[in-house]
C-alpha cells in the first residue's frame, strides 16, 4: 500500500522542482541561511502541488493510462487506489502546498503556487487535448516554478531568466511527447492514450524540437551578450563559455528522443549518464561564474577572460 502511494505521488519527478533555486542563485541569495530555508520551503511546496496535481492527473487519465506501455502500472490505472483515495490524497497534498508558502514565505508565493495548481487543473481537464498548446502549458509551469523561488526570497524575476527557461523547457517539452510517439508506436494505441499525440507525427515533433531547440541556444545567448534593464550581481557574460556544454547536452536530448530510448526528460536526466554528466559540469561551471567573486575575489574571473581576448564588463 505505501509503495503504490509512493507511486501516486511520484517523488522521482521532483527533481524538476529544482527550478525553483534558478532566481536565488542568480541573485546571489543562497548564500545566507535564511534565504536558503526559504527557497527550501517553495521547494517543498512545490513538490506538494506537483503530487497533488499528479494525483489528480492520474485520475482523469486512468483508463487511457490503462493503455501504455508503461502507464499502465500506475496505482490508480491497475486499481490498486481507487480515484476517490487518490482525490482525497491529492486535496491534502494541495492545501500543505498552500500553507507552507503562505505561514513561513509570502502571499505572492503562496498566489504562484496557487496558480501552478490551477494551470495544472486546466491542463488535466482540458488543455491536454489541445496540440501545442499543451507543451507551452508544460513550459509555463517551470516559469512559474522559477518565479516562486524568485518571491520566496524577495529578488526580482529576470526577464531573461523567464525567456530562457520557456524555451528550454519548450523544448524539452517536444521532446517527451517525442519519447512517447516512439514508445507507443501504433497509431491506435497512441491515441487511447493521448489524442493529440495522433496528430503530433514522427516528422512535426522532429521539426518542432529542431525550431525550438535553435531558439533555446539562440536565447542563451542573447541573455549572456545583452545588457539587461537591471543591475545583475555577478559577470553574466562569462556564462558564454559553457555554450559547448548547453549545445551538447540540448543536442544529445534531442538525439535520445528520436531514439525513444527513454520515457520522458525525467528518464533522460537521471537515468543517461553522458547528459548527467553534462548538467552537473554546465551547474558547476555556473555556479562558479555567479560565486566568482566570492572564489577569486573583487575581479573574479576578468582576467582571465581577458587574457584571453574577451571585452572587459
Amino acid at each position: 500500500m505505501l509503495r503504490d502511494y509512493a507511486s501516486l505521488l511520484r517523488p522521482s519527478q521532483w527533481v524538476k522542482n529544482v527550478v525553483v533555486f534558478a532566481g536565488p542563485v542568480a541573485a546571489l541569495k543562497l548564500v545566507s541561511v535564511e534565504s536558503l530555508g526559504q527557497a527550501l520551503i517553495a521547494f517543498a511546496a512545490f513538490c506538494l502541488v506537483a503530487s497533488a496535481g499528479y494525483a489528480l492527473n492520474d485520475v482523469v487519465d486512468r483508463r487511457a493510462d490503462a493503455a501504455h506501455p508503461e502507464k499502465r502500472e500506475r496505482p490508480v490505472a491497475r486499481g490498486a487506489i481507487t480515484p476517490a483515495a487518490a482525490l482525497i490524497t491529492g486535496g491534502l497534498l494541495l492545501a500543505a502546498a498552500l500553507l507552507l508558502p503562505a505561514v513561513f514565505l509570502n502571499r505572492s508565493a503562496a498566489l504562484v503556487v496557487l496558480l501552478y495548481f490551477l494551470l495544472t487543473l486546466a491542463y488535466s481537464l482540458v488543455l491536454k487535448r489541445h496540440m501545442i498548446i499543451d507543451v507551452i502549458v508544460i513550459a509555463s509551469g517551470f516559469v512559474l516554478r522559477a518565479w516562486a523561488g524568485s518571491l520566496a526570497v524577495g529578488v526580482v524575476t529576470s526577464e531573461w531568466l523567464v525567456v530562457c527557461m520557456f524555451t528550454l523547457c519548450l523544448f524539452m517539452g517536444f521532446g517527451k511527447r517525442r519519447c512517447e510517439v516512439a514508445m507507443i508506436g501504433r497509431a491506435e494505441e497512441a491515441e487511447q492514450h493521448r489524442r493529440t499525440l495522433i496528430r503530433y507525427t514522427p516528422d512535426l515533433l522532429n521539426h518542432l524540437i529542431t525550431v525550438s531547440a535553435g531558439i533555446a541556444i539562440v536565447t542563451f545567448l542573447l541573455y549572456t551578450m545583452e545588457p539587461s534593464r537591471s543591475p545583475v550581481p555577478f559577470h553574466k557574460e562569462h556564462l558564454f563559455y559553457t555554450l559547448p556544454l548547453v549545445v551538447y547536452g540540448i543536442f544529445r536530448f534531442a538525439m535520445l528522443t528520436e531514439l525513444g530510448a527513454y520515457a520522458g526528460p525525467t528518464e533522460i536526466i537521471l537515468r543517461d549518464k553522458a547528459f548527467t554528466a553534462t548538467v552537473a559540469l554546465w551547474a558547476i561551471a555556473a555556479l562558479v561564474i555567479v560565486y566568482q567573486t566570492r572564489l577569486f575575489g573583487p575581479e573574479g574571473l576578468t582576467r582571465l577572460t581577458g587574457w584571453m581576448g574577451a571585452p572587459a564588463p
